[in-house]
């Protein structure tokens, strides 16, 4: 499979959003006017139509919604944990760490259905839907609560107002129910959710400043190698564990190497937080991705 191929996508249009910021009129007063639209409504049309999408089957998958589900927390408690690191743990507190975390543990679910689906087919396509059914909103709550936290503010408030977690949240109580679009809704949901990609990922290239990332390099470097080292290998350890079989080590392992999710940027910038470093973790990862992907599914598969 060609990753860089696959990436390609993602990764030109967060450099189309950079370069229209930059040269053309369309500047910071309009990109910010598109995070608004990308983030409350057009992401969490995208993450409730995800999930409801396909059928979850809690049972046929349990063993590998076990270890998906480990692996994810142990990301959010590595992540967390970074400030408290001997003799590296003081140059990673700031405002940047509770806005960064997320990016060690969230995870881009269009790239995992497009690999999913090359590699395992339909029996894929269903494992990776339990996964993010399931993880999603796990992932959004432990990225709203650090900067709630840090920001000091009502940690169940701010997840009561969070777009994301709460499309995420009722698009997985909608689909254990049974609910499912209707036929005649479903092309204009499938476009809107098209468009919060394309837009989402061109307002985090116009947000970018990579000159950013050089305030804080140890918290870039240790939080983008969580994302793309130590997951894959822990997910390696956890398949062994949990003995999954050839199509479940396959999914597990691709959801461990995925580039984080381009509604990181959104997120970070919506409350408040340094969303130009943010683009810059969420650009580096995508390039990254290039490289974890083939270990995990060539070097540890």
């Amino acid at each position: 499979m060609n990753y860089a191929q696959l990436l390609f996508p993602d990764f030109s249009l967060i450099l189309c959003g950079f370069l229209l910021c930059r040269y053309t009129a369309l500047n910071r007063t309009v990109w910010q006017q598109v995070e608004s639209l990308v983030y409350f409504f057009l992401f969490p049309v995208l993450l409730f139509q995800s999930i409801v999408r396909s059928p979850l089957n809690l049972d046929a998958a349990s063993g590998l919604l076990m270890a998906g589900v480990l692996m994810g927390l142990a990301g959010i408690a590595l992540s967390y944990g970074l400030p408290w690191l001997p003799w590296l743990g003081r140059r990673m507190r700031g405002r940047e760490h509770p806005a960064s975390v997320q990016v060690a543990f969230r995870f881009n679910s269009f790239i995992a259905l497009a690999i999913t689906d090359r590699l395992a087919g339909p029996q894929g396509m269903l494992l990776i839907a339990v996964l993010i059914g399931v993880c999603v909103p796990i992932f959004n709550i432990a990225a709203v609560w650090p900067m709630a936290r840090h920001a000091q503010r009502g940690f169940l408030g701010e997840v009561l107002r969070n777009p994301l977690v709460l499309a995420t949240a009722s698009g997985l109580v909608a689909n254990l129910a049974g609910f499912s679009l209707p036929v005649w809704l479903e092309p204009t949901v499938s476009r809107i959710g098209s468009a919060s990609l394309a837009l989402g990922l061109m307002a985090a290239g116009a947000g970018m400043e990579l000159g950013q990332l050089a305030r804080a390099k140890t918290l870039a470097g240790a939080v983008l190698g969580i994302r793309h080292l130590v997951l894959p290998l822990l997910a390696w350890c956890l398949a062994r564990a949990f003995q999954l079989d050839s199509v479940q080590t396959t999914v597990l392992l691709a959801f461990s190497a995925l580039p984080t999710a381009s509604t990181c940027y959104v997120l970070a910038a919506r409350m408040g937080y340094n969303g130009a470093y943010v683009a810059g973790l969420v650009t580096l990862s995508t390039l990254l991705g290039m490289v974890s992907l083939p270990f995990a599914l060539g070097v540890l598969r």
